[in-house]
């Protein structure tokens, strides 16, 4: 069997990985740390993300201090409407457990949710898609968003493909993101690194905070 290249070898060539850098405006969103995808014994699209919810609560004590507009996504669909969700549950059943008004859909407790902070409802992976994200930051004068949340496979990479697409800076701090299984966090945080955000850590996103 011929011996592959190291991959940041082939990454290099293609000139992947460059630094984004943060601007001045920036804006966190939080993607849908709720109980359906943050506690394993109730629900089977959950994983143990403990240490990346508490790490996103540093991450908004941190933005509240500079006031910094702070948004939270989760997925909910409505129990009456089997197209509500559209094509995906074909692929994920389980998705049809995330039902509006069930305790799956609300955010997890441990949260710093304030009553001010935006909570928008999507129903597919992308922050973006469908949703008034996109424009709700516009209108802020959002220039760099700060994506954590779960799962670094599905709605953070999807969030953060869009947000470049929408041209803001996506910055994400590698402790306050995670999955339910650790070969799929690793390679989408290489990938996510590689082509459409700066993976960084939450120190570092906390320095450039204070020092706004």
């Amino acid at each position: 069997m011929p011996q592959q290249e190291n991959k940041h070898a082939i990454y290099e060539r293609a000139q992947f990985g460059h630094t984004l850098g943060y601007g001045k405006r920036p804006a966190i969103v939080v993607i849908d740390f709720q109980l359906g995808f943050t506690a394993p014994e109730r629900s089977p699209l959950a994983g143990n993300l403990d240490a990346e919810v508490a790490a996103t609560n540093r991450l908004l004590a941190a933005a509240r201090k500079k006031n910094i507009p702070i948004v939270f996504t989760v997925v909910g669909y409505d129990p009456h409407r089997q197209d509500d969700a559209g094509l995906w549950p074909e692929k994920v059943p389980s998705l049809r457990l995330l039902t509006l008004g069930s305790e799956l859909v609300e955010l997890d407790p441990r949260l710093d949710r304030k009553p001010e902070d935006l909570v928008i409802v999507k129903k597919y992976a992308s922050g973006f898609f469908g949703t008034y994200l996109g424009s709700t930051l516009t209108m802020k004068g959002v220039d760099t968003l700060i994506v954590t949340g779960c799962t670094t496979s599905g709605c953070v990479r999807a969030t953060v493909m869009d947000a470049l697409n929408h041209g803001f800076r996506p910055i994400v701090p590698l402790e306050a993101i995670g999955d339910r299984a650790h070969e799929p966090h690793e390679a989408n945080v290489f990938d996510i690194g590689a082509k459409y955000g700066d993976v960084v850590s939450v120190s570092e996103v906390l320095d450039y905070l204070d020092g706004l």
